[in-house]
């Protein structure tokens, strides 16, 4: 057990956070070598709505002196930087320029519960029906539905998500109006906790839902289905073939159960990286959560919320792998013996 700590887990934590520190390090560098300022832009955007037509050269400065520090951009490089870092620590993000006073983590908190309950939820679903039905059509190569299948899924899956949420947005939305194209719920209805709200919320999710599922799957039944063509002509499937186990045994008992394991850590990374696939989606869908917030934040050059967003999901995408490498040894018991 002690040299499972020391030679498993312990490299991973560090792993963990040196890429914590590694992507902070490129987040607060890259928009520093942007030509734009962010707090003049700030300054600018408050001018032309006629808020500061008037303002003297002296309360101009003290705006920009006043900005400069609520954003933590004064003082030297390395000052902004360690300040970073005691922000970061605190959980401050700062305050969001296109909606000051708001703070970024309130915006990221009220918006990422959409993005997970939407991009989780519909990967989960098309992990299992692709693995599902992939373990199967290799199993059973002639049955003629699996092998339709098989063809769909090699159409589908070169199809970039967002095409094909337009593709559903076109025939469901506007020929066949069957399901809602924008928002997870009707405008001027108030979230709660209710079982009419919820319904409704799943009714919006359907198509941004299926635009991932349909692809997905089709990905997901392509590699289950290339793995396991493998694992079946193996000595030890052969054998319990020959030794007369139920056909059911062997497919989920033998064949998936081995082909499953590269899956599983296919999947850490897809959800790990779920935030790169959220943008398009919910800008397409006016989906409310982080990916149209994003979208809002670049438009309106707000840097402190992009900054914020970015550095959310560096985060979550290092701990996501880190909880399914340490959950990896539960499926794979040879890790636990290397």
């Amino acid at each position: 057990m002690r040299k499972f700590l020391l030679n498993y887990v312990l490299p991973r934590i560090g792993q963990y956070f040196l890429i914590i520190f590694l992507g902070v390090t490129v987040t607060f560098i890259i928009p520093r070598l942007s030509p734009s300022d962010p707090v003049e832009a700030q300054i600018s955007r408050i001018m032309s709505r006629g808020g500061s037509g008037q303002a003297s050269g002296e309360a101009m400065e003290s705006m920009r002196n006043s900005l400069t520090e609520l954003y933590g951009l004064g003082g030297s490089t390395w000052e902004q930087y360690v300040g970073l870092w005691s922000r970061l620590i605190r959980g401050d993000l700062g305050p969001s320029f296109s909606s000051f006073p708001t703070p970024v983590i309130e915006l990221i908190r009220s918006a990422l519960p959409w993005t997970l309950g939407l991009l989780i939820t519909a990967t989960i679903i098309s992990w299992i029906i692709g693995n599902l039905l992939g373990v199967i059509a290799s199993y059973y190569p002639k049955n003629k539905l699996l092998n339709t299948v098989d063809v769909l899924s090699q159409a589908v899956r070169p199809i970039p998500y967002y095409l094909m949420a337009l593709l559903l947005m076109t025939f469901f939305g506007f020929m066949w109006p069957i399901f809602p194209m924008r928002g997870a719920y009707p405008m001027g209805m108030i979230p709660e906790w209710s079982w009419h709200f919820a319904v409704t919320v799943l009714y919006h999710s359907i198509l941004p839902a299926f635009s991932l599922v349909i692809v997905g799957a089709g990905s997901w039944f392509i590699g289950m289905k290339s793995l396991t063509s493998n694992i079946i002509s193996e000595d030890y499937v052969v054998y319990a073939e020959t030794a007369g186990l139920k056909p059911r045994k062997i497919l989920f008992g033998y064949v998936m159960r081995n082909a499953l394991l590269p899956q599983v850590t296919g999947l850490a990374l897809q959800i790990g990286m779920i935030f790169n696939g959220s943008l398009i989606l919910e800008v397409i869908y006016t989906y409310p959560g982080l990916g149209d917030l994003a979208f809002k934040a670049i438009k309106a050059s707000d840097y402190s919320l992009v900054m914020g967003i970015t550095l959310f999901s560096i985060v979550g995408v290092a701990t996501t792998v880190l909880v399914m490498d340490l959950l990896y040894p539960l499926f794979d018991p040879r890790v636990r013996y290397q």
